[in-house]
């Protein structure tokens, strides 16, 4: 073993036939998940932990801000401590820490974020902060065979709903974003709507592999002609009308049920999200396209988008399904590239409730 000096502090790396060996403790506590992972060398995950805040929130449908942060303080010790046992690693042959500095909730984010001050303090070692929706982009990376650059990235979560140019690590362009809720906000809020209960993403997707999705036309909005941007406001708006109209009848139609209501909605996500992918590819000419984030583990999205991708002739990599929800060993992977890349954050590091990506 060997120690160098590299950025920000010592970064202790550790030689291993002949190969340099960098171990890194990632943290997200971005929203209602308390995260971390240990990774090696930015692509081997030694540990992933996800501490579920689940049955906290469901009673209330969605995620509640105050309460999702005092989740984080009681879990995000426990979280850390099972990661480095079951990756076998002790806190002293940590190499470095990254943090999900934003975007995401404000409180919540703070926890990870002195936790992660205090830990590198006492630990010696440089700590980075890390774009969550980076996070997202470069999990592909924790693959086994991961794509090469450039490529188009569609990160797809409860938050986010982004297409991306990705020409390299910290080398991204926004060709589309949502301009009201992202998918998988809006599933949540059609799971609501239907009393089916939280998270929407996976009681939608179960329900809707009983119903059938091409007996309600819900609308699929695509905006102007040329455009890369998505908006889901008026899809959830049509759904609500439709089902307020439909518990209204007064003999109501046995042909329609919830599974036909949720699989039709499922279908119009699924349309445009691929459409758009699609058009993404197309415009730039990138014959590689990578699919991330939480709605990334739907079924339906996946195999709609691997077909559609095949008949176009563009390589589609989609994140494993616990590397798409969020999770730590994805912003260990950013944080790796930007602590070799020479970055390091210090005590000044701040929470950021927005943080475009291009802000980078």
């Amino acid at each position: 073993m060997h120690s160098a000096c590299v950025v920000g502090g010592f970064l202790r790396q550790r030689e291993k036939r002949g190969t340099i060996i960098v171990i890194t403790l990632g943290i997200d506590t971005s929203c209602d998940d308390t995260c971390a992972a240990i990774v090696e060398n930015g692509k081997s995950v030694l540990s992933n932990i996800v501490s579920s805040q689940v049955t906290v929130h469901h009673r209330y449908g969605g995620v509640v801000p105050e309460l999702a942060s005092r989740e984080h303080i009681s879990n995000i010790v426990h979280v850390v401590g099972e990661a480095l046992e079951r990756a076998g690693v002790k806190a002293n042959e940590l190499d470095a820490i990254a943090v999900t500095s934003g975007p995401g909730l404000v409180g919540a984010l703070l926890v990870g974020i002195y936790f992660a001050k205090a830990f590198g303090l006492a630990q010696h070692i440089p700590l980075v902060g890390v774009n969550h929706l980076e996070g997202h982009i470069l999990s592909i990376f924790l693959e086994e065979h991961p794509p090469s650059f450039p490529f188009i990235a569609l990160t797809v979560s409860g938050g986010h709903t982004n297409i991306y140019h990705v020409r390299g690590f910290g080398d991204y362009t926004v060709l589309g974003q949502t301009l009201d809720d992202a998918a998988g906000e809006a599933f949540d809020k059609i799971a609501k709507l239907l009393d089916l209960g939280y998270p929407g993403g996976a009681v939608i997707e179960k329900l809707a592999a009983q119903g059938r999705d091409d007996v309600i036309d819900f609308p699929r909005a695509y905006l102007s002609r040329d455009s890369l941007d998505f908006s889901f406001s008026g899809l959830k708006t049509a759904v609500a009308l439709y089902v307020k109209r439909w518990l209204e009848q007064e003999q109501r139609n046995p042909e329609i049920t919830v599974a036909d209501i949720a699989a039709s909605f499922q279908a119009a996500v699924v349309d445009v999200l691929t459409d758009k992918m699609v058009a993404a590819t197309g415009r730039v000419k990138v014959p590689t396209a990578v699919l991330a984030g939480g709605v990334a583990r739907n079924n339906r999205l996946r195999r709609t988008m691997q077909e559609r991708m095949a008949r176009e002739g563009v390589d589609l990599y989609i994140s494993s399904p616990e590397f798409c929800t969020d999770n730590g060993a994805m912003i260990a992977v950013a944080g790796y590239q930007r602590i070799m890349a020479g970055q390091s954050d210090g005590l000044t590091l701040d929470a950021r409730s927005r943080f475009p990506i291009d802000q980078l």
